[in-house]
């Protein structure tokens, strides 16, 4: 899988992970991948349930240490 932009979002809460992810990924072209960090545990049901509504894919979401990672698919 290659990534083609990362966002650090770590330390932001509930919506900000959301509207910066978006933000990103409104820039990128259907097929391309965002790598996505953040430290809100809310962002484990939140972000899949957004890229799912936006017609996008959680290709993998690890987390490690403290920081949530998820790999999104633009749709």
């Amino acid at each position: 899988m290659e990534v083609v932009k990362i966002l650090d979002v770590k330390g932001l809460s509930c919506p900000m992970p959301i509207i910066r992810t978006k933000k990103e990924m409104d820039t990128l072209f259907a097929g391309e991948v965002l790598e996505v960090h953040v430290t809100d545990k809310g962002a484990l049901s939140d972000i899949p349930a957004w890229a799912n509504a936006g017609g996008h894919t959680v290709l993998e979401h690890r987390e490690e240490s403290d920081v949530i990672k998820f790999f999104i698919q633009k749709g």
